[in-house]
Parts: C-alpha cells; sequence; structure tokens
C-alpha cells in the first residue's frame, strides 16, 4: 500500500500560490497555528530553495583542470557593461518561465514600399530602415494585447499595466549590449522613429545617454537581421513580459493559391512570460504582427 500523505491545513489562496510556484505545499513547515501554512510560509520556502539551488550550483566542480593545461591561452577582464548585463540577464533566465513562439511575416509589400518613400521636398530616396516598421506595427499589437505592455508585481500579486509605449531596442554597440528605450513610440511617425533610432544609436556608441533611458519600457526588440540568422531565443528584459526576436529577411518560395511565388519572408521570435501570457494570446500576438507587416498595411504603419 502506498503511504498516505499527511493533511495539511491552509487556504484555497495559498494552496494556490504554491501551485503557481511549482512548490510542494507537503514539504512547506507551516507556521500558524496548528501547523497552518500561510502565503508568507511559501515565499520562504521559494526563497530558501532557489537560494539553496544556487549554492548547490556554485558547489559543482565544472572543471577540474586549468585550461592552460591543454594549451595556450589568453585571459582578459569581462568587460564592464558584460558585467552589469550578466546578472540581470541571468535573474530574467531563471526566474521568468519563458515561451517562445516562432513566426514568419511575409514583408514583399512592405519592402516595395519602403524601398519607394521618397522625401516631399528634394525627390530624394529616403533611407529607411525595416526597423521603424516592426516598431509601429509592435505598438499596433500592444496596444490591442495590453497583457504584453504589463509588468507583474508579485509581492502584491498585481499586474502593472502601462498606458505608454516605450520601446526597447537592443542595440550592439563596441562596448556591449545596450537596450535604449524610443519614448513614446506611438506618437512618432516612420521618418521620425528612424531619426531617433540613429540619435539613440550614437549616444549609445559615444557613452553620452542618460542611464534613465535604459529604464521604463514597455516591451523590447531584438534585430539581428543586419547580421544575419534567422530564429532564435530572446532573453526577456524584466521588468518588461515580452521580446521580439527579429532575423535577417529572406526570400523564399511559397505556396500561394494554386502556385509558388518569391516571397521576403521576415522570421520573428517572440519571448513571452507564460505566468502573464499564455499561448493562443502568444499565437494571436504573432499573428497581429504577420498582419501589420503584410500586405496593404505597410502604408498604415507609415503615417
Amino acid at each position: 500500500m502506498s503511504e498516505k500523505k499527511v493533511i495539511i491545513s491552509a487556504s484555497p489562496k495559498v494552496r494556490k500560490l504554491a501551485r503557481e510556484f511549482g512548490a510542494d505545499i507537503y514539504q512547506i513547515q507551516g507556521s500558524q497555528r496548528e501547523g497552518r501554512v500561510s502565503e508568507e510560509d511559501v515565499k520562504s520556502f521559494i526563497k530558501e530553495s532557489i537560494s539553496g539551488t544556487a549554492e548547490k550550483k556554485q558547489s559543482i566542480k565544472t572543471d577540474q583542470h586549468e585550461h592552460s593545461e591543454f594549451g595556450e591561452v589568453e585571459i582578459k577582464p569581462i568587460p564592464r557593461l558584460k558585467k552589469i548585463a550578466g546578472p540581470h540577464l541571468e535573474k530574467s533566465w531563471s526566474e521568468i518561465p519563458h515561451v517562445t513562439q516562432h513566426d514568419e511575416a511575409d514583408i514583399t509589400e512592405m519592402e516595395k514600399f519602403r524601398k519607394s518613400l521618397r522625401d516631399l521636398y528634394t525627390g530624394e530616396k529616403l533611407s529607411i530602415t525595416p526597423l521603424p516598421f516592426i516598431i509601429r506595427a509592435v505598438v499596433k499589437a500592444l496596444k490591442d494585447y495590453p497583457n504584453f505592455n504589463s509588468s507583474l508585481d508579485l509581492k502584491k500579486e498585481k499586474l502593472i499595466y502601462k498606458k505608454y509605449f516605450h520601446i526597447g531596442i537592443a542595440m550592439d554597440t563596441p562596448h556591449g549590449l545596450m537596450v535604449p528605450k524610443i519614448r513614446d513610440a506611438d506618437k512618432k511617425d516612420i521618418t521620425e522613429l528612424g531619426r531617433e533610432i540613429k540619435k539613440i544609436a550614437k549616444l549609445c556608441k559615444d557613452l553620452k545617454i542618460d542611464k534613465k533611458e535604459f529604464f521604463g519600457g514597455s516591451m523590447t526588440i531584438s534585430s539581428l537581421g543586419g547580421i544575419g540568422g534567422s530564429f532564435f531565443t530572446p532573453i526577456i528584459n524584466q521588468p518588461e513580459v515580452a521580446i521580439l526576436g527579429v532575423g535577417r529577411a529572406e526570400t523564399k518560395q511559397v505556396f500561394v493559391g494554386d502556385k509558388y511565388e518569391n516571397k521576403i519572408m521576415l522570421p520573428l521570435s517572440l519571448s513571452y512570460d507564460h505566468r502573464v501570457i499564455d499561448g493562443a494570446e502568444g499565437a494571436r500576438f504573432c499573428a497581429h504582427l504577420r498582419e501589420s507587416l503584410g500586405k496593404d498595411f505597410a502604408y498604415k504603419l507609415a503615417v
């Protein structure tokens, strides 16, 4: 016969909290009268579990030999920005239950429209990358799916919904990765967004950007299109709950109607916090992006 578990006294709310954290309530020592388990008991148990896991990780020897035993090596200090970003990335990856959905958007019509843009006064061709269009598409989706423009407050058990649209842009600089924000992206047109991106890119490169510009975002876009690659798993920039990864667009043969056609397809990788966003909503958000970046929508994004 299987051993029966001891009956634990706890309210439905406390039991739900334990389930959400993946904690076995039968392992939690209750501090209340007659061993009743409280919310604080659950939270303390989770903190101790995380701390114990971290200590266990530190105690494991990954390599019992020096690298120099096997050949010539060069030792360099970790760059300052990587030292700053490292703990934040580790915290985000270990604390947030990431889900990444991959999709592709047909941007054939958008690319034709983008490359046809000219200055109204001079007639000169405008040099605008796809990124401003992607920003506008993300803002449009955030308005329809506000869960993506929120932050989770675990202590107060609340969701904070932001009424502003500040989009983080992951930038590869000579100093390392920086993620400044495009403030009020919903109030800027395509050309204004293009100018803003160039402006903050130069500030980051020259290390003249205000540190405050790295905080207070709605959602982040990490675009590798200028470098290459397709799908990847971008790490959510806490306290945001989602990030969009963008790969390099590629011409592919796509079956349309009853024949194959050449289409420019843009790889999209959407990571989101599964505590806030479920799979169905993630799929709808991706579909919304596909539609916004697709046929007949590029012009609407530009104005």
